[in-house]
């Protein structure tokens, strides 16, 4: 297996992480999870938005929840944000969708991980690719890519 951008950026970094490779076809993050032997609360996905300002945000929440694009507006300090379009995503970050992390996108952006990340010795997220995630504590995350915790998601159920 090759490393990717995350793997190498972690690398440079010099923080611990581990990964885990799955069925790239499966892009459902609860699925994911399963399959890397991780629980929902504890794997997390990246989602894209636009915010009113025409600013772009990532926000880092559980696979097993949703974003709550209110709380996302209040943390990034925005009137509004929306969910960017799936064909916008790759020539904006450089991922395809399953495939995003919020590490080592094109360009930094204003980063808000949930704060449940907090609950966890290590998170799972994409590793930047589709088929493999890396496991990470959420501190040396929010360290490395400057960015905060907030209470983000709501639960789908």
């Amino acid at each position: 297996m090759d490393k990717t951008n995350v793997m190498r950026i972690l690398d440079t970094a010099k923080i611990d992480y581990s990964f885990s490779e799955y069925d790239q076809t499966v892009t459902d993050g609860e699925q994911v999870a399963k399959l890397v032997g991780k629980s929902c609360d504890e794997t997390f996905k990246t989602l894209v938005t636009l915010a009113n300002t025409l600013e772009h945000l990532v926000f880092v929440v559980p696979v097993n929840t949703t974003l709550d694009l209110k709380k996302a507006a209040k943390a990034a300090g925005v009137k509004s944000v929306e969910m960017l379009k799936q064909k916008d995503l790759l020539p904006l970050t450089g991922y395809v969708h399953g495939g995003c992390s919020p590490i080592g996108m094109k360009k930094q952006f204003r980063t808000f991980i949930d704060e449940t990340a907090i609950l966890f010795d290590k998170i799972t997220f994409s590793a930047g690719k589709r088929g493999l995630q890396v496991s990470v504590n959420a501190n040396d995350l929010k360290n490395l890519i400057d960015a905060d915790f907030f209470d983000l998601s709501k639960s789908q159920y």
